[in-house]
């Protein structure tokens, strides 16, 4: 019963945290309407979802948020120098490709997502295959460690996540 009326509950829990975010209000009309819109959309849209994303460590999301808050900080910072004090032309950006151990669709969408919200960073393409991600640096001395880097601190939460 409760499956059937909360398909997915995590995207119920998320429906009804970004309407109290919206409206800056914790009233009791907001959470209601904010709670039947997360069940709702969920039980409208899920003859669309013909495979439901399997989040196998629930707790290690709150992890990977942070890592990935931090990141973001400090990357607005570094780009902002680069910007601010560097010279165009002594830039050393380059595309690189990030070979990929993640296999589902959801997993590699959630890495390729992170990469483009991290300054100075952005996800090109995805391999016909899966297998790979090319990825566009504004700054970096080396691919090699560039790639250990997303692979040491996102690609391997994201596997612990969802496989």
């Amino acid at each position: 019963m409760l499956r059937r009326l909360f398909p997915h509950p995590l995207l119920t829990a998320a429906i009804l945290v970004v309407w109290l975010l919206l409206n800056n209000d914790l009233a009791l009309g907001h959470v209601v309407l904010g709670l039947a819109l997360g069940v709702l959309i969920p039980l409208g849209t899920s003859a669309y979802w013909p495979g439901r994303p399997h989040i196998r460590a629930p707790l290690m999301i709150v992890e990977f948020a942070l890592v990935v808050l931090w990141d973001i900080v400090v990357s607005n910072v570094q780009v902002a120098y680069l910007i601010l004090f560097r010279r165009s032309d002594s830039l050393r950006s380059q595309f690189i490709t990030i070979p990929l151990d993640l296999k589902t669709p959801e997993a590699i969408t959630v890495l390729a997502g992170t990469i483009t919200m991290t300054p100075g960073t952005v996800s090109a393409d995805v391999s016909a295959d899966g297998h790979a991600l090319l990825v566009h640096c504004l700054e970096t001395d080396s691919a090699a460690d560039t790639v250990a880097q997303i692979k040491d601190r996102y690609e391997r939460r994201l596997k612990r996540i969802f496989e």
